[in-house]
């Protein structure tokens, strides 16, 4: 292959006449465009469901998800006990199309956008070309000797969903992930003139030196090959030319455009250039592509750098997915999933483990995603004879793409070292390859991206010479690492200066709806339920804990200052944009009450704030100008947008301390005198229309009534959930109308002091002493679960946490239904009802049998809802306290399924990992309501009428 080069200065007019009508690509689908839009085809499967006659199928489209064959994980090797299930598993295709008689004398072209896997195309019965091998690639054929104009041609495929080479099934089939069959993007004709461009690769680097190596097919002596640049605004600022004297292939044009606006992630300018081909004074045919300027070096020893900027990566893996129609996707998909992951304030996607649709790409450029572009090979390679064309397919196909930073050489093991040095063939910017490989000692090219290193592994690895971009860390399975450790860990590369972050394993649940069992989505146990989203993109707890950890406006404030008078600090974690750019609205806020009818907070004023001048990188002060009677406010939020005004985060901290916020909810005031009843067993105090009885053996609530509603069933408490307390007696004493009775105990609770008043309201003063490590501290109550409805609290949410994972959720007021959801398995309903959730002030919990509210004066309060597991294992990770709901000083941390090598262990995420650390007395106190207040307005309430009631 020959190449010629050739510099222009800059010219700001077009080389040719507007009157001069350019030949482009022209384009006939013959299956649809996407899984929403898909064309009927003949089709016959070898074997499983639907097997052995002809039928039609929808294509693009895989054949398991529309009933035919069988289902295959690619880890069946494991459960199975053998490679491949269904290795005789084929599906052959038949379809008629016509092509019009003015495409005659053009080069018509098939193309396959993905085909799993291999491939054998006939045009009205002759081979098209070589059998393809390979699943997730474009191909194509010239058939134009194959076709008849103006009358129906028939095209045939047979698609087998095993491989006939073995290192291609090794690669892409012998995974972790769902392995399906058939034609799964679209398929189309493409017509262009003999002498056309075939493709382009594009070097655009950030001082505005743009070059092109244009492909040309069937060259022609003394053509002429021009390139014009628009810049956003549809504006020419550049152009160049050059004569094919010699009819090479290959002709790389070059030129500078002065100033450009630079692509990042951040900043995505995208410019476009037209290549056009002309014969003397008619123009054969042009191409256009999208294109960026920006500059990407590997700095040995140092670390990732965009125009001369160090970056790390806030990345995620991400699948091609969506549970009903598989790896067959829409471009609404791909947009939705690119916003997902910049709403995370994630600035980095890889695709794991295959090149995804184009339309990804084209997001990624657009709305700003650095990108890893990777190779298949799961954890074994491709030979180098397979691997080779799939290389040029992938990267002719992508490498114009300015969010592909890297080339990804295959996972975990599943890297040819021959094919290292294919990828700059095709690519003219020359990325840099990486592996994402699982064992130490494996960077190439100064990266190194070993897998699943625990918080003080990577310490270690930081100190090495190497750059540590790891490609897949914090296995977010079931409620694991996806957000749990990571503000750790992420700081552990934010301030080391080899650390360039890192990718999160993984974007969502790759949950398929089986077509065998009624659409049921099934994730293939442990297997596949890796993800921060659900397979619909439900949104987990993990989500909006990234968000919070990933903003680059950091905040660390948590929690208003007594002498706060609006000023706030700030670090700017963007590494081009200004702060002085973004945007920040505060609002005073009033949190609803349990009497109020619905949840959440009423704005009580509002306004914006001027944005500080702060670097990239650097640190500074936001100053809010607030209204003078602010401190009557229950709570402050500060909300931060981006440039483009899309929120970036939002800020709630309380103003009024909890006591003053139980001001209004908690009475002493009452009709009645509180009265003292007892027998051998049982003491009984009533206050208002409110009884509760205590047990003299255990000292423990032993029943509840309310005149106005059945009885409620908490009870059995309080357990003190770490540590001993031994019973020892239970006494009261009746004065100033109300009643005071005191539980004594001996070992690590002392007493307990119940308080009646004339309202109901009951009072419970308690401490305990704990000393050394515990995963949790506090007391707990019994309840039964089937009888609740629902949940109000004003504290941290909607969404639950762990003592690792307190991020991503702000104070408010807050209503969950109660749902059962488990993470990682269906149904995928969120925020989840059961769990620990943070700095209650008060919880209403709605029953069958009516209402409870507990509220506390004191901060930090956890309250745990029932039982639920973390993590999937031999047992529920982590253990729970005793008990159905527990008031807790200290609550557990989460693990991961690789938290370190295979084991689950919190700890190895780093210190926010370790177990409490308890040393001395513990106090608090409760407030306890076991009904519906007056002036209760929520008319959603459910109360069974006592005489409705059977009970034994």
């Amino acid at each position: 292959m020959k190449f010629r080069f050739f510099s222009a200065i800059i010219i700001l007019t077009g080389l040719f006449s507007d009157s001069v009508t350019a030949q482009t690509k022209l384009v006939q689908y013959l299956s649809g465009k996407d899984n929403d839009h898909t064309v009927a085809w003949d089709f016959f499967c070898s074997g499983g469901r639907k097997a052995g006659s002809w039928q039609k199928i929808n294509v693009p489209g895989h054949w398991e998800q529309q009933g035919f064959g069988d289902y295959n994980y690619g880890r069946d090797y494991v459960t199975y006990g053998k490679n491949f299930r269904f290795a005789d598993e084929k599906g052959f295709y038949k379809y008629n199309f016509s092509v019009p008689e003015s495409w005659k004398g053009k080069e018509i072209k098939i193309v396959f956008e993905g085909s799993m896997t291999d491939t054998e195309v006939k045009i009205n019965g002759k081979p098209a070309g070589k059998i393809h091998q390979g699943a997730f690639y474009r191909f194509k054929y010239d058939i134009s000797d194959k076709l008849v104009y103006g009358k129906p041609n028939q095209l045939e495929v047979a698609v087998s969903k095993m491989s006939a080479d073995q290192s291609v099934n090794n690669a892409e089939r012998l995974a972790d992930y769902w392995i399906l069959g058939g034609i799964f993007r679209p398929v189309y004709l493409e017509a262009v003139p003999r002498h056309h461009i075939e493709w382009t690769s594009i070097n655009a680097k950030a001082d505005g030196n743009f070059a092109i190596a244009v492909h040309l097919e069937n060259p022609v002596k003394g053509a002429v090959i021009s390139a014009q640049i628009k810049d956003g605004e549809g504006r020419i600022v550049g152009n160049t030319q050059f004569t094919n004297s010699k009819a090479d292939t290959s002709i790389t044009l070059k030129t500078k455009v002065n100033n450009p606006d630079l692509w990042t992630a951040e900043t995505p300018d995208l410019y476009e250039v037209t290549t056009t081909l002309s014969e003397g004074t008619q123009t054969v045919y042009k191409s256009t592509e999208r294109f960026g300027f920006r500059t990407i070096e590997v700095r040995k020893g140092d670390g990732i750098y965009v125009n001369g900027t160090k970056i790390k990566m806030k990345g995620v893996n991400r699948h091609v997915w969506w549970p009903e129609s598989g790896r067959c996707v829409n471009a609404g998909i791909d947009l939705n999933d690119v916003k997902l992951i910049k709403e995370m304030n994630m600035n980095a996607v890889r695709c794991s483990h295959y090149p995804p649709d184009a339309s990804f790409l084209n997001y990624c450029d657009s709305l700003g995603l650095y990108v890893l572009d990777e190779l298949a090979g799961w954890q074994k390679a491709y030979s180098t004879k397979a691997g080779e064309p799939l290389v040029k397919e992938m990267v002719t196909r992508d490498a114009n793409h300015p969010s592909i930073i890297f080339w990804s050489n295959g996972n975990e093991g599943g890297h040819n070292f021959d094919l290292d040095d294919d990828y700059a063939k095709y690519d003219l910017s020359a990325r840099t390859v990486i592996h994402a490989h699982h064992k130490p000692g494996n960077a190439i090219n100064g990266i190194d991206c070993n897998h699943y290193e625990d918080y003080y592994s990577t310490q270690k690895i930081l100190a090495d010479s190497n750059i540590y971009m790891v490609t897949e860390f914090m296995h977010a399975q079931d409620d694991g690492a996806g957000g749990a450790g990571l503000s750790e860990m992420w700081n552990l590369h934010w301030n080391s200066k080899r650390g360039a972050g890192g990718f999160i394993w993984a974007l969502l649940d790759e949950g398929l709806a089986r077509t065998d069992h009624n659409g049921m989505i099934d994730v293939n146990g442990v297997n596949a339920p890796d993800g921060i989203l659900g397979p619909h993109r439900e949104k987990e707890g993990s989500f909006y804990a990234i968000r919070e950890i990933f903003s680059p406006v950091k905040i660390d404030m948590k929690k208003l200052p007594d002498d706060f008078k609006g000023k706030i600090s700030i670090e700017n974690r963007y590494n081009f944009i200004n702060i002085a750019d973004c945007s920040f609205k505060w609002s005073t806020l009033k949190f609803r009450s349990p009497k109020d009818q619905f949840a959440g907070e009423e704005i009580l004023n509002s306004g914006t704030a001027r944005s500080p001048d702060i670097a990239p990188t650097q640190k500074g002060i936001l100053a809010l100008k607030l209204p003078a009677d602010w401190k009557h406010a229950d709570g402050l939020a500060l909300s931060a947008s981006d440039p483009a005004g899309k929120e970036i985060y939002r800020w709630v901290w309380k103003v009024k301390s909890n006591k003053q916020l139980l001001e209004d909810i908690v009475s002493d005031k009452g009709p009645d005198s509180v009265r003292v009843s007892e027998n051998d067993s049982l003491l009984t105090v009533k206050g208002g229309e409110i009884s509760v009885t205590f047990s003299k053996r255990t000292g423990m609530i032993a029943s509840l009534a309310n005149s106005t509603s059945m009885p409620l069933s908490f009870k059995d408490g309080p357990v003190l959930v770490s540590g001993n307390a031994v019973f020892d007696s239970l006494s009261y004493k009746l004065e100033n109308n109300q009643a005071t009775i005191e539980a004594n105990y001996t070992g690590d609770m002392q007493k307990i002091t119940w308080t009646m008043v004339p309202s109901g309201w009951l009072k419970m003063d308690y401490s305990y002493t704990l000393q050394g490590k515990y995963p949790f501290g506090g007391i707990s109550f019994n309840y039964p679960e089937n009888f609740v409805l629902g949940a109000r609290w004003l504290g941290k949410g909607p969404y639950r946490v762990w003592k690792n994972r307190l991020e991503g959720v702000s104070c408010s007021t807050w209503e969950n239904l109660k749902n059962n959801t488990q993470t990682g398995a269906a149904p995928w309903i969120y925020p989840e009802f059961k769990g620990y959730f943070a700095d209650v002030s008060w919880i209403q919990m709605n029953t069958v049998e009516g209402k409870f509210l507990v509220g506390t004066p004191d901060d930090e309060l956890y309250v745990r809802l029932f039982d639920f597991y973390g993590l999937t294992g031999l047992k529920p990770h982590p253990d729970l306290p005793k008990g159905d709901i527990s008031f807790l000083d200290g609550i557990p941390a989460i693990g991961s399924k690789l938290g370190m090598r295979i084991t689950p262990h919190p700890e190895n995420y780093g210190p926010a990992g370790e177990m409490n650390e308890f040393s001395g007395e513990k106090r608090r106190t409760l407030y306890f309501y076991f009904g519906l207040q007056k002036g209760d307005n929520n008319s959603r309430q459910f109360v069974m009428p006592k005489e409705n009631i059977l009970t034994n």
